[in-house]
């Protein structure tokens, strides 16, 4: 006679571990103005005309991707081929990539003031023991420039990974946030949580095997600055907040909430979720 072996399946059904946040449109600068209204001014200087709506398309992405995402999407290719007499190419990429680097590295600052609720969330997940990580679309450059800006605002996280500290590269793959996780020594993927505005952020988390919870009013998809949030009626918040938060959850987010202030409760909702052996 056989004896059946069955495979031992680990479950993870603890607390969660570690919390790995995204920066523009998630921690600071609330609307995600910083990295879109660079890119708009970096191609005006090569004679393209973009409009806000195209450059929040690829956001998310490292900085030279999504300059040349920018210029794959068929509206801008047709005015890049009318202003210059050919399609973009890599070189094209690389030249406006380095006019927008000093351009991003100078105003980052001006845009980054730190989302409200940011400063107390951060502060509880720390009485918790729970760590702290973050990883961007900016490159180190930029986040030079950034985590003191931010420190000196009350905000400071345990590790930062920018885009272009690994060679494996940026989103959406899952490089960056496990990089965190080897810094902070948090041994449990299934207990970490990423927490992002944009689709390819969230799919970042998913394929690093983590939680994720898309933020759907403080960032990229919905684009609007605090005073223009506050400013829209009850009704117009609901439908723009409705609209952001299908396009987060149909990037697969675990969670959608409005804003960094609305984290807490979604964490609770994934402990129990742990503690019941579900898995991300």
């Amino acid at each position: 006679m056989f004896s059946t072996l069955h495979r031992y399946e680990r479950r993870y059904q603890g607390p969660i571990q570690a919390v790995i946040f995204d920066w523009a449109g998630t921690l600071v600068d609330f609307g995600s103005f910083a990295p879109t209204q660079v890119l708009i001014d970096a191609f005006k200087g090569f004679g393209i005309d973009i409009s806000m709506e195209e450059a929040r398309q690829p956001m998310g992405l490292a900085k030279w991707d999504h300059i040349q995402a920018l210029g794959h999407l068929p509206g801008v290719a047709a005015r890049w081929q009318a202003a210059h007499g050919r399609p973009m190419a890599r070189g094209d990429v690389d030249a406006i990539y380095e006019a927008f680097m000093p351009l991003q590295i100078e105003r980052v600052a001006a845009y980054s003031a730190v989302i409200p609720g940011a400063l107390g969330v951060l502060a509880g997940l720390r009485e918790r023991q729970v760590r702290i990580g973050s990883c961007t679309g900016y490159p180190r450059q930029v986040m030079n420039q950034l985590l003191p800006h931010a420190a000196m605002q009350g905000l400071v996280v345990d590790h930062a990974v920018a885009t272009d500290d690994l060679k494996a590269g940026g989103r959406p793959g899952p490089w960056m946030a496990l990089a965190n996780l080897i810094e902070l020594g948090v041994r449990e993927v299934a207990a970490c949580v990423k927490v992002d505005d944009t689709t390819p952020g969230i799919e970042e988390g998913l394929c690093a095997g983590m939680w994720t919870v898309g933020l759907a009013v403080s960032g990229n998809e919905l684009g609007l600055t605090l005073a223009e949030w506050h400013g829209l009626d009850a009704e117009s918040q609901s439908q723009r907040r409705a609209a952001a938060g299908r396009k987060l959850a149909q990037a697969g987010a675990h969670e959608v909430v409005g804003t960094i202030a609305d984290l807490p409760a979604a964490l609770s909702r994934i402990e129990a979720r742990l503690a019941r052996g579900e898995r991300p």
